[in-house]
């Protein structure tokens, strides 16, 4: 029998998060589930099968939650192989100068300093484990690389977290800490039932956009996840194919 395979999947109760979960479940890996809501993670865990899952209910930015989910972490496999940071949130579309303090902060707090957080209690675990060394994935977006409109916040949260997958990759690399990014454009998920109805473009005009299934993303992440930890996908895109992002403009 092989060593166990440890993951902890942020924001695990909906959308991506729960994609990518499912998809690690069928490639064996044992779970740790962490999101606000206690609810929507027991349902992930039900489709992913109980039995290798552990749930614990984390607000990622609280520092105090986040060493309690590494902590329980730990004390229950004894190893973190794998931490995907995927809970984000984003602001009220809205003119720039419109936002408020809160609405900015709150963005920055979960996108940013909560993958901050629980990449540094990921570092404190897997620079002392044997074997030595794991693998961390960031879910950036589309707008690590260009704006929508009226999404200051997100775009800037996300953009920061491409600094933080490079510094962690190089920071890392010593201790054989393997660290990527995963950027998706247009999962299908509560985030994305306005462009349905069609959403504000960079031209002015408003236009449904297509979307793409989160199962897809799941199977991307449990690819680059399935890697040896001497190989790295330092950064996958992937998008509804007919969105309009390439050669956008």
């Amino acid at each position: 029998m092989g060593q166990v395979k440890v993951a902890i999947v942020t924001g695990a109760g909906t959308g991506i998060g729960s994609a990518v979960a499912k998809a690690l479940s069928l490639d064996g890996w044992h779970l740790v589930l962490a999101g606000r809501r206690e609810k929507p993670l027991k349902e992930t865990a039900e489709v992913c099968g109980k039995e290798r899952v552990l749930i614990v209910p984390t607000d990622v930015t609280d520092p105090g939650e986040v060493k309690r989910l590494f902590n329980q972490t730990q004390e229950t496999y004894g190893r973190l192989d794998l931490l995907f940071n995927n809970a984000g949130i984003s602001a009220p579309s809205k003119p720039l100068e419109a936002l408020t303090f809160e609405e900015w902060q709150r963005v920055i707090d979960t996108n940013l300093t909560g993958a901050f957080l629980c990449t540094q209690e990921a570092f404190k675990i897997m620079k002392h484990q044997k074997p030595i060394g794991g693998r961390i994935i960031n879910n950036g977006s589309i707008s690590a690389h260009v704006p929508r409109p009226q999404s200051a916040p997100y775009t800037a949260s996300k953009h920061a977290v491409t600094g933080l997958t490079r510094s962690a990759s190089l920071d890392g690399r010593e201790f054989n800490i393997a660290c990527g990014q995963v950027d998706i454009g247009n999962a299908a998920s509560a985030m994305t039932k306005k462009m349905e109805k069609g959403i504000l473009q960079a031209d002015g005009s408003h236009k449904i956009e297509p979307t793409m299934d989160p199962a897809d993303i799941g199977r991307a992440v449990a690819f680059m996840a399935s890697l040896p930890l001497d190989t790295n996908i330092p950064f996958l895109t992937i998008m509804a194919n007919q969105m309009p992002y390439i050669g956008r403009g």
